[in-house]
């Protein structure tokens, strides 16, 4: 199987690696070829801070996805999240120098890259420049201006920053792990991806993607990317509550969260008790579901609460910003029972749990259902849109350079047609014999040797 074919999709976690690799099937789905799970050693709240437990973590992930896939794995695209991730709004244009050609993507790009030039605060990188809306000349509110004819050419954006030192960690790890980063992306853009619709993008909504250490978000609105952030708190602040209230050992801690968390203290009995093994010949510990549900609920409600702030910083409560598909839950830490009741109560807003599988056509056991892998999946389908616009690329190259050589034939069979016929030409009259009219007489021999001349070249033809 050729590296042209497929595609990896890495993502960096807390809690676990992953590498998805896959491939776009004939009807447009997602093939999945193989699947590698790692856990996370090295990374907190999303930023690496230990590199070579990263990069061990990486091979073995990748590894195993090679091993189920059967493909060697070269090139990968990865995700990136962490507090220090902040994002703005800023507005830029370029003066085109010709206004009679219409629009091409260069122009775009062209004032992508002007954008990209921002001074940014020291130590911070640009990771994505998304446009929002154009404006060409007077004409404002466009979606796509490609095709289109103005002079002026100016968009809104939307600028994802990290810091350097974050960015250049991640990097060296995927590169001493063998392996060639393809593209870096903000990890909600991928999640969104995976999990949101075109009809939920164009409502507005909002993604809430709770991990092991980070909750990312990413609103959308009239299918226009409006705002992101990373809030530094995820899933594993509550396993470290559990463990704290209930003193008891962080992998039980997980457990516990896992298999009978819930996110409302009022749905569960009081009466309900589970029981935790005691630590080397200690006398087993009784846990009240209820009261594990009181300590779940406190610190689920605080970044339900941040999640509001987010939500109130873009606007979502204005009439003109409404989210109208409200939340999509989706990460690890959606798997809560009870999350989705508990959001609708803290932020007003309908929400569901966005499952990853969507479009994958190849999970018949719903191994990649669970929204844990809805990071990866982006990631995998951020890659194929990557390897796709390459191929698309490569065809249009091919289709000019075709073109041209076409043209240099044609231009080369007129001159020499042209050249064959001033040939013939000069031979005519370099043997042209006075003609008599008033009676035949035998060919001389300048005529007899034109006659062959011209025989030749018509034999020839």
């Amino acid at each position: 199987m050729e590296n042209q074919e497929y595609s990896v999709g890495l993502d960096i976690g807390t809690t676990k690696i992953v590498a998805i690799v896959g491939r776009r099937n004939a009807h447009g789905k997602i093939e999945i070829l193989g699947v590698g799970k790692a856990k996370s050693l090295g990374v907190h709240k999303g930023i690496v801070n230990n590199i070579s437990q990263t990069i061990n973590s990486i091979k073995a992930a990748v590894a195993e996805a090679q091993s189920s896939a059967g493909v060697p794995i070269h090139k990968v695209t990865v995700g990136i999240a962490g507090k220090h991730i902040r994002s703005l709004q800023h507005s830029d244009y370029i003066m085109r120098e010709n206004p009679d050609r219409f629009i091409t993507d260069d122009d775009i790009e062209a004032l992508k890259d002007q954008v990209k030039k921002l001074v940014m605060l020291p130590g911070e990188e640009i990771i994505h420049v998304l446009p929002q809306e154009y404006k060409v000349d007077s004409e404002g509110e466009i979606q796509e201006p490609v095709g289109m004819h103005g002079k002026r050419l100016e968009a809104n954006f939307h600028v994802v920053v990290g810091q350097m030192g974050s960015i250049r960690n991640i990097a060296r790890c995927v590169r001493e792990a063998g392996l060639e980063m393809e593209a870096l992306t903000l990890e909600p853009l991928a999640s969104s991806e995976a999990v949101l619709t075109k009809e939920e993008k164009e409502a507005g909504v909002a993604i809430v993607d709770i991990g092991g250490g980070t909750t990312d978000i990413a609103i959308f609105k009239d299918n226009i990317i409006r705002h992101t952030c990373v809030i530094p708190y995820g899933g594993g602040i509550i396993t470290e509550d559990i463990k704290e209230g209930c003193s008891i050992i962080e992998k039980h801690a997980e457990q516990l969260k896992v298999k009978f968390g819930s996110a409302v203290p009022e749905l569960e009995k009081d009466s309900t008790f589970v029981t935790i093994p005691g630590l080397h010949g200690r006398p087993d510990k009784e846990i009240s579901l209820k009261t594990l549900a009181q300590i779940i609920n406190a610190r689920v409600e605080e970044i339900l609460e941040m999640v509001n702030t987010e939500l109130k910083a873009y606007g979502a409560f204005e009439q003109k910003k409404k989210l109208i598909a409200g939340i999509v839950l989706t990460g690890g830490g959606s798997n809560l029972k009870h999350l989705r009741q508990l959001a609708n109560y803290t932020t007003g807003f309908d929400s569901r749990i966005g499952f990853a599988n969507e479009y994958i056509a190849n999970d018949k056991n719903q191994y990649l259902k669970g929204p844990e892998f809805a990071t990866s999946i982006g990631l995998l389908m951020e890659s194929l849109k990557i390897r796709d616009k390459k191929t698309v690329a490569v065809e249009e190259e091919l289709e000019i350079q075709v073109e041209a050589k076409v043209e240099q034939k044609e231009q080369q069979a007129i001159a020499s047609s042209e050249s064959q016929t001033s040939v013939n030409q000069t031979i005519e009259e370099e043997f042209k014999a006075p003609v008599t009219t008033s009676r035949p007489s035998k060919p001389t021999f300048g005529q007899s040797l034109m006659e062959k001349v011209k025989k030749f070249f018509e034999e020839v033809e």
